[in-house]
Parts: C-alpha cells; structure tokens; sequence
C-alpha cells in the first residue's frame, strides 16, 4: 500500500482507547481516536476514508447505532464492532445492518490487524471502480467517444477536431483493433459533413473481381451477373464521407483509377460512358507503411496522406486499460442482463501488465466475456495462443505486485478450485479448506465468488 490505512478507532474506555490506538500505530496504521460515537459521527462527515472500529456498548450512542448513521453517511464504509457482552443475535443483528465484521472481546489483535487490512483492501476495491465508473459518467462529447487520460489519446483527440472541418484526405496508421474506423467516424461526426453520408469499405475483406464494382458501381448487365444498375460506395458516399480500411491490401490497377478519380472528383460507373461528379472527403487507414509497401503506387500514397493520425497500440496506453475494460463490461452486463462485476486490484494490474496484441478489439472480447463467464478469472479468459503475453504479464506482476496482492491471487484460486471441484457445495469446500462457515463467505464476498456460478448445470 502507498499510504498508512487510515482506521477511525471508537470506544468510551480511555485506556483501551490508548492502548489499541498505540498498538494500531505501531502496526502501520493511521489511526483517529473518538471517545464517544458522537466525535466519530463528527470525523465521517468530514469525509473519513477508511476502517471503522467501535465498541457497541457505549453510553449515549452505541455501537449499532453507530453502524447505522454512518452507513447512512457513507454505505462503503468497512465497519468492525467489538463488544465484551456480545451473543449470536447481536452479531446477527450487527451484520444484517451492514457490519464488515463481529469480534468479541478479548481478541487476538493479529487477528483484527488482518481483519482490518482485508477490510481496508475492500475499501480500496469499491473506491477504485466506483472511481472508474465515475469517469466514464463525467466524459462527454469525443471523450466519451475516444476513451481515455493518456496523452497519446488526448493528442488524437485534439488532431481530430484540428482536422475534421477540413476537406483535406487523412490516413489513419494503426495496428490491428486498435479503432481506426471509429476515429474515422469522429473526424466524420464532427465535420461540416456530419449530416452526410459516411460509407465504410474494407478493402482487405472484398474480393479482386469485385473491387471495381463495389468502389464505382455497375449498370444493368455491365458483367455476368450484373442484373441492375448499382451505385458504388464511392458515389453513394456523395457529400460525404467514404473511408477506406486497409487501404494498402487495394489491388494495384485499382489505384490508378481510384488516382484518377480523386484528382478529377470524376467517376463512371462499369458499363457506362456518364461521367459522375462526385464531392466526397476519403478517409484512409492502414496497419503498414504505405511509403514502404512495395505494391503501393507513391502516387496514390501522397494523394491519400495529405494529414495523417496515429493511433497508439493498447499496450502503450496502459493507463487507459482500467476505464476501457469497465466501460466494455458495463456495456456487456447491460445488453445481456447480467450483474455488473468489479475489479479486483490483482485484475487491473493484470490487465495493465498484458501486452493486448488485439488491441482493444481483444480487450472488448475479453470484457465481454469477463460478464458472461460464471467462474473464470480474468487469466483464464485471456486466450491461451497467448501464452507469450501471458508470461510476460505474469513476469510483470511479479515485480510490481506485493506479498499481500500475490498472497490474494493465490487465495483466490485455492477457492476457485475448491469450489469448481465440489461444484459449490459450501460444506465440502469448508472441511477441503479447513474454513468456518463465516470465514469463507467472507472471503467468498471478497473475490467476487458466487457458489451459484459453481453449481452443476
């Protein structure tokens, strides 16, 4: 952790106070000490952020009491109560209304020292998506389009309202997923031609023969087959614009008269002699260098990259991967009716260290996935013909992970396992582990384990 956890230390009995407060300090807590409920009621309306520990009897306002205004105040709030007169219907009673936890006294203070780290993590959990999901509220016009705090994509985003009211061709290099058509489609939105067409057409995807017919268009019996007129997406995309994917996979003599066309603002349909008119702006993309590509006309090149774009592969914008993955998953969990899921930290790093080389058409999949699977962790759904990437993740981990982050990706599979093998039965899961009942609920909740996920279909 990068800072002490703060703990918020409540009890009427001065020297218990002071001692547990001393021994929390010394244990690597930051701790705030309130003699009565009142003083701490005080410190959470003044936005207290972390673990809540009070004694429940107290006089005046007690321990329950306690729990169910601060509650009110803030809901994420981990609360711990301690009691020396405690029974199984307080401690029920105590969790019904949202207790973290339940110790009576005398305690082991190495086991509230745990209980509060586990407590303060979960804390930590709930801030950080509820962050996540805060910023993707707060984002609007193209920064809710183009996703992102990094510099590379605020530098894209600021290149395309620069560009998009000139008429000027733009190329767009990029690896593989890594959103060209979406870029394509900002410049698009946030032109003067907006109101217009935008046709899109992977020239990787259409087959030689048809090329032409598919760029100009056809009159009725200009070739076998060709049974009515039809326009191509070059004059359909008139007043407009028509964006070109893969550019460089455009057969060669298809250049020279996509050349001639742009130059000219000219074409003709296959089977006739009409010539065209045509007011169209030809937004391009590319995963190579089209300077470099051997079958690429220069000519063609210069006319296309009269402005270029470029996008940053996912893997050098890891600051982005978080808010991407949540907005993808939210997504998902909406168009299929599932429970919206949160992110551990072990999964953020996990999913910040992996290289993505599908980019962020990987990481949509995996996202969508991530809400579907009922008891695959994030690991599992990373594909296995990755297993490079995979292992260098890992290697990445190792090194930026502490003991007690390692120690939870470790729990958490023992748990998985134990519950896949005995398809959520919780008993045998409990003498498998040697847990009680209470202990492994808790950390069920902790990683996001549901038994139902695990139950024989």
């Amino acid at each position: 952790m990068n800072t002490a956890p703060k703990v918020l230390l409540v009890d009427d009995e001065e020297q218990v106070l002071k001692a547990n407060s001393q021994w929390l300090e010394l244990s690597g807590f930051s701790v705030i000490c309130c003699n009565t409920a009142h003083e701490a009621i005080n410190q959470l309306q003044q936005g207290f952020m972390g673990v809540v520990i009070s004694d429940v009897k107290m006089p005046g306002m007690d321990g329950l009491t306690l729990l169910e205004q601060a509650k009110q105040l803030n809901g994420n709030l981990p609360i711990i109560l301690i009691t020396g007169h405690g029974d199984v219907s307080m401690a029920v009673e105590a969790l019904q209304k949202g207790a973290y936890d339940f110790i009576e006294k005398p305690f082991d203070p190495d086991r509230l020292k745990e209980r509060i780290q586990r407590a303060h993590e979960q804390l930590e959990l709930k801030i950080k998506n509820q962050q996540l999901r805060q910023q993707l509220a707060e984002q609007s016009g193209i920064s809710a389009k183009l996703l992102g705090e990094s510099k590379a994509i605020q530098l894209v985003r600021e290149e395309i309202l620069s560009l998009a009211n000139f008429n000027t061709p733009v190329l767009i290099h990029g690896e593989t997923g890594c959103g060209k058509e979406l870029v394509a489609q900002c410049l698009h939105e946030y032109s003067q031609r907006a109101n217009k067409p935008f046709v899109a057409l992977n020239c990787g995807a259409i087959p030689e023969a048809l090329f032409e017919s598919e760029l100009f268009g056809h009159e009725a019996g200009a070739f076998s087959g060709a049974q009515k007129q039809r326009k191509g997406k070059l004059e359909h995309a008139d007043g407009g614009v028509v964006f070109l994917d893969e550019v460089e996979s455009m057969p060669s003599h298809l250049q020279v008269k996509l050349l001639r066309a742009l130059q000219s603002g000219e074409i003709e349909r296959l089977g006739s002699n009409r010539i065209i008119n045509l007011d169209i702006r030809v937004i391009s993309a590319t995963k190579v260098s089209l300077k470099d590509a051997g079958e690429f006309r220069q000519d063609l090149y210069y006319r296309l990259n009269v402005s270029e774009i470029n996008l940053s592969p996912l893997r050098e914008r890891q600051t982005d991967i978080p808010l991407l993955f949540t907005h993808f998953a939210d997504l998902a969990a909406e168009q299929y009716q599932r429970p919206v899921k949160t992110l551990a930290p072990s999964d953020i790093d996990l999913l910040m260290a992996y290289a993505w080389p599908g980019n962020i058409r990987e990481l949509r999949n995996i996202a969508t996935r991530y809400i579907l699977a009922r008891d695959k962790s994030i690991i599992d759904l990373i594909d296995a013909d990755n297993s490079k990437e995979i292992e260098e993740a890992d290697r990445i981990l190792e090194s930026v992970l502490s003991l007690s982050q390692k120690l939870n990706q470790y729990e958490r599979q023992l748990l998985h396992k134990a519950l896949e093998k005995y398809q959520g039965n919780i008993s045998q899961v409990m003498a498998e582990l040697d847990l009680p009942r209470r202990t492994l609920n808790q950390k069920m909740q902790k990683y996001g384990l549901n038994r139902l996920d695990y139950l024989e279909k």
